[in-house]
């Protein structure tokens, strides 16, 4: 490989200079001296994504432990089926029955794979930890490219932050409705918190993912790769001992798979599209993988890979999970009516008719909760530390540095973990919160996600014929479908989900969306109309000299 030499400073981005001059030696030698281990043996394929990410305009801060399967197996945690399609089971039963539960699914997870093709062929072009939003800067015309990057890296930023509340409050109701599987003489849950126990349990499971996330760093892969196992035996679990035990009896096939019954007072193809939102949270994780591209041995196709093999793991563990739910659900308006609006555990308890049987089918996606809420802990560091690089965030000086110690951007994470224990506080107001947070982290994210998407489909794809993937007319095809998937869920997944609607039904996703769009303006009209830059670019240069990298 040769050393080549590139001068990515300009007068518009002195911040990116690092001297002005990329030297692969050089580099290497700052990097020892860094953090005092031999990352600089790691091969040719580091080699070549270091080199690749200072033609891009960084320096290679982080350590690249991740294999292609490592990145997979993260991207599957970040998504954690079944523990992700536990929480909001609610939705589409109430949405549809089951078949907006199973076919909900499957289409969603179809339209997705769309998404994730369409951000693979981009980011196997711009592997960065900037995510969709240094891709989005890139693709865009040069007239316009500050705002949408601007748009797509608060809508990515605060989309990271929001899906991570909101996976540790729901980890916090499900821990509440599992342990409620027990029950006393007058069929009562044994434990009915107060508000200000909910919130201290948030609290305190927040602080553990965040715990996990800044001391055991080096361990994430290994912790992401044993919950892949634990995964699939506690579907296999709930799989056999639901349909072997069946407490009360199996439903029919035609029930599992074709019964509907909207439940939620709108129309029935209205109801069964809002039940989508069960699917759509689930996999809503799945751009955020992009920010560990820092992290990856070789991003610019390992990523790419991960991001969309992780998915169709999704969809067979996901499906694999709700199918013997189906099978032996109880009557609808009674699982609707549970107090605790927690579907699995009831439907648990149903089936197995043993409480101590039914709480330990659930262990495993406790578990696995946790392990979620560090994957987005983990990503979600990652997109304020690669947002922050750029001066896109107050006191963005603080927030771009990274722990040498501990190999992680902690200041980001502590930035995300702030904010998330503050928009927590909205559950003291209305326990409609966990609403507003699934719902507004799914939109915001999709926003960010589609925002390259739309921008590389209406410049012609150029860009791509630099990159190791391009799907020609199929890609096409993805981009239009995910173009047409962000275009219906930012007002479907704001809408209420019962009607009539009360104060305690109302969708407040709105609510969030609102203000974290405004406050993004705000910051924009005060200070990045006339400071932010954006990302460090050289177009043209930065598209030939990383295609010889590649091919290297």
């Amino acid at each position: 490989m040769s050393h080549a030499q590139f001068d990515y400073a300009s007068p518009q981005n002195p911040h990116h200079s690092n001297g002005g001059v990329f030297n692969e030696g050089a580099m290497y030698e700052s990097k020892k001296n860094r953090d005092g281990r031999a990352s600089i043996t790691h091969g040719g394929e580091v080699a070549n994504a270091d080199e690749l990410l200072n033609v891009l305009g960084y320096q290679s801060e982080l350590v690249r432990s991740r294999s292609t399967f490592q990145v997979a197996f993260m991207s599957f945690v970040l998504a954690s089926v079944p523990y992700g399609l536990a929480t909001t089971l609610i939705y589409p039963i109430a949405g549809g029955g089951p078949v907006a539960v199973i076919w909900g699914w499957c289409g969603v997870c179809a339209i997705i794979g769309c998404l994730a093709v369409s951000l693979g062929e981009i980011t196997s072009v711009y592997p960065t930890a900037g995510g969709v939003y240094y891709q989005t800067f890139m693709l865009s015309p040069p007239s316009i490219r500050r705002i949408t990057a601007w748009i797509c890296g608060w809508a990515y930023a605060l989309g990271n932050i929001i899906i991570t509340l909101s996976v540790n409050f729901g980890t916090t109701l499900f821990f509440i409705g599992c342990i409620n599987i027990f029950q006393d003489s007058e069929g009562n849950g044994i434990w009915a918190p107060e508000t200000y126990q909910y919130y201290l349990l948030f609290l305190a499971i927040t602080i553990t993912c965040n715990l996990i996330t800044a001391l055991g760093n080096r361990f994430l892969p290994l912790l992401d790769t044993m919950a892949i196992y634990m995964t699939f035996a506690g579907v296999f679990a709930i799989l056999i001992c639901t349909l072997a035990i069946a407490n009360n009896g199996r439903n029919s096939a035609s029930f599992a798979f074709g019964n509907f019954t909207a439940s939620t007072g709108w129309v029935d193809g209205w109801s069964f599209m809002i039940g989508l939102l069960h699917a759509a949270y689930a996999t809503s994780a799945t751009g955020m993988i992009l920010s560990m591209c820092e992290e990856t041995q070789h991003p610019a196709t390992q990523v790419p890979k991960a991001m969309c093999g992780a998915l169709f793991l999704n969809w067979l563990c996901g499906f694999l999970f709700l199918v013997p739910l189906m099978f032996v659900l109880p009557a609808l308006e009674d699982v609707i009516n549970d107090p605790n609006a927690q579907p699995l555990p009831f439907i648990l308890r149903d089936a197995i008719g043993n409480e101590g049987g039914a709480f330990a089918l659930t262990v495993p996606i406790l578990v696995l909760s946790i392990l979620c809420g560090t994957a987005c802990t983990t990503a979600s560091s990652r997109c304020i530390w690669a947002f922050s690089r750029d001066g896109a965030m107050p006191g963005s000086g603080i927030w771009k540095k990274v722990n040498t110690k501990l190999d992680m951007p902690l200041n980001a994470m502590l930035l995300c973990t702030t904010v998330e224990v503050l928009l927590g506080l909205i559950y003291f107001g209305s326990t409609a919160a966990f609403n507003a947070f699934s719902g507004s982290g799914v939109i915001f994210l999709t926003i960010a996600y589609v925002m390259p998407i739309a921008v590389n489909l209406f410049t012609g794809r150029k860009h791509l014929k630099a990159g190791a993937w391009n799907f020609g007319i199929i890609g096409l095809i993805c981009n239009v479908v995910a173009v047409a998937w962000s275009i219906l869920i930012t007002p479907l997944f704001s809408f209420p989900f019962f009607n009539p609607v009360t104060a305690e039904t109302m969708n407040y996703a709105s609510v969030v969306f609102v203000g974290g769009t405004l406050a993004s303006i705000i910051w924009y009209l005060v200070w990045g109309r006339k400071h932010y830059r954006g990302p460090p670019t050289q177009d043209d240069d930065i598209l030939r000299r990383r295609s010889s990298i590649i091919e290297q």
